[in-house]
């Protein structure tokens, strides 16, 4: 029992400097920190607080809202239905098509 303590000891001392001797050995001055920067477009850190809704699986979107199949909107004179197209493969379908 007294030898596996003194082993756990040993152990426990040694992990930390084997570790300072690897981040020493690693091609860079010891004492330097390096911090990875990734560029990330600003729409990643604001989306989330302007959609709070999941993303809608089959639906129309029309200036960031979502609107189902059999929708219909009138925008500058003009009347526009959400219908399903029929050249379209996929899950999502729909666009949006004038009324005559």
């Amino acid at each position: 029992m007294r030898r596996h303590l003194t082993l756990i000891l040993l152990l426990g001392l040694s992990v930390p400097a084997l570790a300072e001797g690897y981040s020493s050995n690693n091609g860079h001055q010891s004492g330097i920190n390096t911090d990875v920067v990734v560029d990330m477009p600003r729409e990643v850190w604001t989306r989330g607080n302007q959609d709070p809704q999941s993303p809608c699986q089959r639906c129309c979107v029309y200036e960031n809202r979502n609107y189902t199949e059999g929708a219909v909107l009138k925008r500058e004179g003009v009347l526009l239905q959400c219908v399903s197209d029929e050249n379209a493969l996929g899950t999502n379908n729909l666009i949006w098509r004038m009324v005559k």
